[in-house]
């Protein structure tokens, strides 16, 4: 059994761990004060020094953290969109691409509790949302990190198939319509007042569900 340390010297390493611990609860205070003063009060009106008053820290310090307020805005979705990639990524390597997509999706809504930062409830990610959408700055950062995405998961596709994305256009088209059809979600659980990450996931299993039929079946059939 292991002598328990009585001194007051703290174990190599434990400062460097303490000085992480506290850098990562001023990131999340940061995080959340600006997402509740951008939902509040608007994005355009809100002001580093008014989120660093909010949390008694430094302009400097806000800086350290974040580049911008446009960081500050995205960094939730910014997790989510790792932990997509992530498990795009480890998808065995014979399933279909739609069934890739589809899964790494609805397990990163299922992980969504652990990619999202400290704090920040669903509710002020939903709120978050309708703010982005409704900012034209930030709805403009929003399509184009969405495109930035698009060729990263397309190239992640093309990879999986052994196609080359720049001659073969279908890993493009494939992600193009998984891509709009998670827009789609994302409106409709950002409009809804009781929405959850069960909610979130169930509109994406439903409306991925209804991708294929809606582009190949014949919708005046009985």
């Amino acid at each position: 059994m292991t002598r328990r340390q009585t001194s007051g010297v703290l174990p190599s390493g434990t400062p460097t761990g303490l000085r992480e611990r506290k850098k990562q609860r001023t990131r999340e205070a940061l995080l959340h004060a600006a997402l509740e003063l951008f939902a509040a009060q608007g994005y355009e009106r809100t002001t580093v020094d008014e989120i660093a008053e909010a949390v008694e820290v430094s302009q400097r310090t806000f800086f350290r953290h974040f580049a911008n307020k446009e960081a500050a805005a995205f960094a939730v979705q910014e997790s989510v969109e790792a932990r997509f990639l992530t498990e795009l990524r480890q998808r065995p390597a014979g399933e279909a691409p739609f069934e890739a997509l589809r899964r790494a999706a609805l397990n990163a809504w299922n992980s969504i509790a652990e990619a999202v930062e400290g704090d920040v409830t669903v509710e002020l990610q939903m709120r978050t949302y309708r703010m982005i959408e409704s900012t034209p700055a930030l709805l403009a950062a929003h399509l184009r990190r969405s495109v930035d995405l698009e060729v990263q998961t397309a190239r992640l596709i093309a990879e999986r198939e052994g196609l080359d994305p720049e001659t073969d256009p279908r890993p493009r088209v494939a992600v193009a319509a998984f891509s709009g059809v998670m827009r789609l979600t994302g409106q409709l659980w950002g409009r809804r007042q009781d929405g959850g990450v069960d909610a979130l996931r169930q509109l994406t299993e439903l409306h991925l569900d209804h991708l294929g039929p809606a582009l190949s079946g014949n919708w005046r059939a009985a």
